[in-house]
C-alpha cells in the first residue's frame, strides 16, 4: 500500500468523516471516497474559494501562503489542504467529532 493510500485510508477511518475528494489542479477529481455529485459540486467550488483565501492571505503578506483551509457550516466541516498539484478536501460531520 502506498503512502497516500495509506494517509487516505488514516483520514476515512477517523470518526465523522464522510468522504475525502482529491482534486487535480485542472479541476477534476482524480480520487474520492464521496458520492458522484457530492464529488462534483465540491470539486467545482471548493478551489475555486481556496484560491480565493490564498489570494487573501497573500494581499495581507506576501511573504506568507495558506496552508490550510477550515470552514464550518451547521450540517458539514470542510477542511482543504491545498497545493500547487492538487487539493485536499475532506468533509466530516461536525456532531460525530468530539
Amino acid at each position: 500500500m502506498s503512502e497516500v493510500e495509506a494517509t487516505l485510508q488514516r483520514i476515512n477511518s477517523h470518526k465523522g468523516v464522510l468522504g475525502t475528494i482529491i482534486v487535480n489542479d485542472e479541476g477534476q477529481a482524480i480520487r474520492t471516497t464521496a458520492e458522484a455529485s457530492v464529488t462534483a459540486q465540491y470539486a467545482e467550488l471548493i478551489p475555486q474559494l481556496a484560491s480565493m483565501a490564498r489570494s487573501l492571505v497573500r494581499d495581507l503578506d506576501p511573504q506568507n501562503d495558506l496552508q490550510f483551509l477550515r470552514i464550518r457550516s451547521k450540517m458539514h466541516e470542510i477542511m482543504v489542504a491545498p497545493d500547487n498539484e492538487f487539493t485536499l478536501i475532506v468533509i466530516q460531520d461536525p456532531t460525530a467529532v468530539e
